[in-house]
C-alpha cells in the first residue's frame, strides 16, 4: 500500500510521535527515527484501517441508496386497475 503525505502533514505527524515516545515512554527520537515510524506503522497497519475506511464508505453509499430508492418509489403516480 502506497500512501503519500504532504510534507506538511508528515512533519506534523513526525512531532506527534515525537511527542509520544516523550510523553508516554521519556524516550526522545529525532526526525529520522519519527519518520521511520511513521513510515513502519503506515505499512503495517494503513491497510487495516484502509478496509475500515472503505467498509464504512460502503455503509454509507448502501444506506443513500436505500433512501433514494425510497425517494424515488414515491414519485410513482396511482394507477386505476381496468378489467
Amino acid at each position: 500500500m502506497f500512501i503519500r503525505f504532504s510534507k506538511e502533514n508528515k512533519a506534523q505527524m513526525m512531532e506527534q510521535v515525537k511527542e509520544y515516545f516523550y510523553n508516554e515512554r521519556s524516550e526522545e527520537i529525532g526526525d529520522l527515527a519519527a519518520e521511520n515510524f511513521i513510515e513502519y506503522f503506515t505499512k503495517e497497519f494503513g491497510p487495516y484501517y484502509y478496509n475500515e475506511g472503505v467498509k464504512d464508505a460502503k455503509g454509507v453509499c448502501q444506506e443513500r441508496m436505500a433512501n433514494l430508492e425510497e425517494d424515488i418509489l414515491s414519485l410513482e403516480r396511482p394507477t386505476i386497475n381496468r378489467r
